[in-house]
Order: C-alpha cells, then structure tokens, then sequence
C-alpha cells in the first residue's frame, strides 16, 4: 500500500494501518491450525442439523469466479446439500458463464440464476458512472446481496455460504472499496439525482435490511474460506485440474465491467491500483513477499488494444457514445465522502452490535 490511498498512515517501522489491522484484528479471523477445523466442524453439523427438514441447507452465490467456486466445492466435500444463485446483471463473460456451468453439473447441486432487468438496471449503473463516484459496481453489489436473500427467505434457508475471504480481501482502504452493499442513502441519492429511473424491479439492500434478515428471520453469513489454508494460485489450479474450471485472469474479471473499471478506471482516473489491495493482504498472510508483489506491480494492469475494444464494447452496451463515455471518464474523480451517506450511522450500528454480543466465529 503507498499514499494513492489517502487514510493511510505509517508508524515509525514504516508499517501502515492496514497491515496494523489485519496483524492485530484480521488474523484472528483467518485460518488458524487446530482451531479452524474445530469450529468448521461444528458448524456444517449445525447447518445440517438446521436444514434436515428442508430441500437445501444453505445457499451459495457463484460468480464464475474461484473464490465463489471453491466455496461451492466445500460444500460437495463436507456433504452440505446448498442451492447455487446467480445474479445477472448483463455484465458475465463468456468463461465465467460456462464456468459456472462446469460446477453445476459436476457438483450436481440444484441452480437458479437471478436476471435482472437490463434496462432498469442499466439506467442504475450509469447514474454512477455519471456520478463519477469510484464505486461502480455499488448497483452490483446491492444486487447480489439482495437476491441472495430473497432467495434464502423463498426456500427457507437460514445460512448464507459466501466466497469472501481475508486472505485475498483483507486489506481494503474504505475509499477504494466502501461498504456499498449497506448504504441505501448513498445509493438512492446517486440513482434519484443522475437519473429518472423508478426503481421497480432490481432488488435492494442496506444495512436495515440486514438487521432484518439477521435477526428477524435468524439468516447467518459464513465464510468457509476462511477456516481452510486458502491460498487462491493453489485453489485456482486445484478447480482447473479437478473440474476442468477455466482462469478468466484478474481479480473479479468473470465481470467484463469489473475487469474494465478495475484494471484501468480505477488506476487511470482515481490512482487506485487494486492490485495493491490483493497482494498486501496475500504479503500479511504470508503467501507472497512484498518484493514479489512490488515486481508485479511493475507490470501494466491492463492492455491497451484491449481497453480500446472494451471501451467501445461498453459504450454499445450502455446505449451511450465512445465520447460520452470518455467524458465520464475523465470527468473530476469522486468517492462516498463527496455524497451524501450514512457511513456514521453503520458504524455505531457495528460498534454497538459488537459490544452487544460476542465475537464467536461461530
């Protein structure tokens, strides 16, 4: 990490906060041996146990992507019995999609794939990119956790699966990633002023809504991933090798607007290079050294014959011209702190419920 992000600060070992944190808080929560493999245990009983009565025991959201993949994997090894969702938000690529495919059929767990209204959720996306903010795929993240709910709540499953995990997300500074997902002021402000869309179809979800889910209908969140060794190169070439699983490249590029937005938008108008973000967290775990990562650092994240042909690809698909969309591009950088949000408001809600209840991981 260096001072592209501008909360960082460094004590007198040159160590920064983000690594201060994941030393002393995010560790905690990662992988520990002996430890792990009891609490893992514990919890696919109680998931078993939970969902005997029902057709599914859990629900795991699969993007195409290795770490939604292995997720889904683990699920076939400890004999859990999930239902696999996709949301589509027009953005798949072509690897992605048969990936997805490839796991469906050779794990033999059921699938449903959540579609959302191209038109109105376009209309969404490209509020944001109007608002210049960095966090475009906010409408995304919304999406996902929406459905991912209303899924679980229409079969009666009570615990979620996600592929989130510490050693790959650990460290992520809040104005290169803000905890979009729960913040429906930031996000109505953004579609209500950038656009005249009515938001009819395209689901929801905030940090109310969490609260619901969480403790009105007793929905639990796990995160497998991060009671195994996950090193993702290993996990990667293990789903390449045992179910034929194809690389799609980078970090999240089983999207073709991820993979845009953040192997050249993010660097090119923001200073935000997100590979940064993965390697310090890979470096805090010790899966690659910081030298490593300061090499591949030095190489290009993107390739300029293909942003060229994303560009125009993108502007086709947003209805717009290649000149709008290089405007909005280089229009003045924003983040969350430039709009309205409700970012002190999550924030007492977390801090309250942490001092409320105890920090078991299970």
């Amino acid at each position: 990490m260096d001072t592209s992000d501008p909360d960082i600060i460094f004590n007198d070992r040159g160590y920064c906060n983000h690594c201060e944190d994941y030393i002393t808080r995010i560790t905690k929560q990662t992988y520990i041996e002996g430890e792990s493999e009891q609490q893992w245990k514990i919890i696919v009983d109680r998931i078993k146990e939970k969902g005997k009565n029902n057709e599914y025991d859990c629900i795991v959201g699969i993007s195409g992507g290795v770490d939604s993949c292995y997720t889904a994997h683990l699920c076939k090894k400890f004999g859990l019995r999930p239902l696999l969702i996709h949301m589509d938000n027009g953005w798949d690529t072509e690897i992605s999609v048969k990936n997805i495919k490839t796991m469906v059929e050779k794990l033999g767990f059921d699938y449903v794939s959540y579609v959302l209204d191209w038109q109105e959720f376009r209309e969404i996306q490209l509020a944001f990119l109007k608002s210049s903010i960095v966090d475009l795929e906010m409408p995304t993240d919304i999406g996902i956790a929406a459905s991912i709910y209303k899924t679980a709540i229409k079969h009666n499953i009570k615990y979620i699966m996600s592929g989130g995990n510490y050693t790959a997300e650990g460290i992520l500074p809040l104005q290169m990633g803000y905890h979009v997902y729960k913040d429906m002021k930031l996000y109505n402000h953004i579609v209500k002023k950038y656009s005249s869309v009515p938001l009819k179809t395209v689901p929801t979800f905030g940090i109310l809504k969490e609260i619901y889910y969480k403790f009105a209908k007793k929905i639990k969140k796990i995160y497998p991933l991060n009671y195994i060794p996950f090193d993702k190169d290993k996990a990667r070439e293990f789903l390449i090798s045992t179910y034929g699983w194809e690389n799609y490249g980078g970090k999240h590029h089983e999207s073709k607007i991820t993979a845009f937005w953040q192997s050249y938008a993010m660097p090119v108008k923001y200073n935000m290079d997100y590979r940064r973000t993965t390697y310090a967290s890979q470096i805090c775990c010790d899966q690659i050294t910081r030298a490593e990562a300061l090499e591949k650092l030095k190489e290009p994240s993107f390739d300029e014959k293909k942003i060229k042909e994303d560009k125009q690809y993108i502007a086709k698909k947003y209805g717009i011209t290649e000149d709008d969309l290089e405007k909005h591009l280089k229009s003045p950088p924003k983040t969350y702190v430039n709009f309205p949000n409700n970012k002190n408001l999550i924030r007492f809600i977390y801090k309250s419920y942490n001092k409320i209840f105890t920090k078991k991981r299970i």
